[in-house]
């Protein structure tokens, strides 16, 4: 999927911005266990994390075999459905994935091919909201930014 960069950069930071919804989506099940693997694939291991406050974590992921990073927003303590986002984005290439909703346990999983390449993701819990750009980048560093609107 192709995403102009300023069309994606905008989606993300409106939904992030007033803690809307795309796009209603059945909530995840409240998994106790959940962890980046099982909501990416087995083959998908954790290269980066951040925390959304108190609330749980943003995983970004990275399969070796494809290529492919995926990102997954997960909440320390399942149970009521709220607003939750997970987003990966690769500037150079202005490929993009997203997911948002309301859910019980988890946002994601949000594919995007980045071998090779730096990464921008982030994801949101309630109106907690965590962005991060120029992402493994070798020796480059990335920039976090955490907001609560």
């Amino acid at each position: 999927m192709r995403f102009n960069r300023s069309v994606l950069t905008a989606a993300a930071f409106a939904a992030l911005a007033v803690g809307t919804t795309t796009a209603l989506a059945v909530p995840a099940s409240a998994a106790p266990n959940t962890t980046p693997q099982k909501v990416c694939g087995s083959a998908y291991k954790t290269v980066n994390s951040a925390a959304i406050g108190t609330q749980g974590t943003v995983y970004l992921t990275y399969n070796a075999s494809n290529g492919q990073n995926c990102v997954a927003t997960i909440r320390n303590n399942p149970g009521t459905a709220v607003n939750m986002s997970a987003y990966v984005y690769v500037p150079e290439t202005q490929e993009g994935a997203g997911d948002d909703g309301a859910y019980t346990s988890y946002a994601g999983p949000a594919y995007v091919y980045g071998k090779g390449h730096c990464i921008d993701w982030g994801g949101s819990i309630n109106n907690v909201f965590v962005q991060i750009t120029g992402s493994n980048c070798a020796s480059l560093k990335e920039n976090r930014v955490t907001s609560t609107r």
